[in-house]
């Protein structure tokens, strides 16, 4: 397990990454790279800590947790040195994907906190995130839709989910905390139609 670990390392050559699952009703996962069983019986709305990785590319497969003759699905991941990512598990249970999102990829804006939104309800329209006035943050994002972060000022946010280019209020997210000199991201997961319902997941993108 010398190339994976919870803890920052000194170490030039190194990336790192967390591991989430957003596929509604899926059942738990066991998560190997290059098949070493690093992360066991990850469930539905989990995500777990940055795992520092050596620079390199590696085979990462999905498998319901407990066995191991047929991956869920098996994809190629390029970890980059000083990158953090994040891998998702996105889709439904019939067709499961794994979305590398890179983290924290941008210059932070002194005494503000960076946030941005992803969409992983696999249901759901495009949608837009905005202010409870109307006021539109984030536009027409699509199912897989990675935002740029934006800044905004250190609050406890309250922000709304409509239908793109809609007046309806599908979900509101209450007292989101930004905290200063940050960053910051809202995942929209679960279902607009069915269980588990819509909701988010929020993130601080950093150690």
């Amino acid at each position: 397990m010398d190339q994976y670990t919870t803890r920052p390392s000194d170490e030039v050559h190194v990336g790192y990454v967390r591991v989430m699952h957003t596929v509604p009703n899926a059942p738990n996962v066991d998560i190997y790279v290059d098949d070493e069983m690093i992360i066991e019986s990850l469930s539905y709305g989990d995500f777990t800590d940055y795992l520092t990785v050596q620079e390199g590319t590696y085979k990462v497969s999905l498998y319901v947790t407990g066995t191991q003759d047929d991956p869920i699905i098996e994809n190629m991941l390029p970890v980059e040195r000083d990158v953090m990512l994040t891998v998702a598990a996105v889709g439904t249970p019939d067709d499961i994907g794994l979305l590398s999102i890179t983290d924290a990829n941008g210059e932070i804006v002194q005494g503000r906190s960076m946030v941005r939104f992803i969409h992983l309800s696999p249901d759901a329209p495009a949608v837009d995130i905005t202010l409870p006035d109307g006021t539109v943050i984030f536009p027409n994002v699509a199912f897989k839709q990675i935002t740029p972060y934006i800044a905004a000022d250190p609050m406890n946010l309250t922000l709304q989910v409509r239908p793109a280019g809609s007046t309806d209020i599908v979900l509101e997210i209450p007292n989101v905390p930004l905290s200063e000199d940050s960053f910051n991201t809202i995942y929209a997961v679960g279902l607009l139609q069915g269980n588990p319902q819509l909701e988010v997941l929020l993130t601080t993108d950093e150690f």
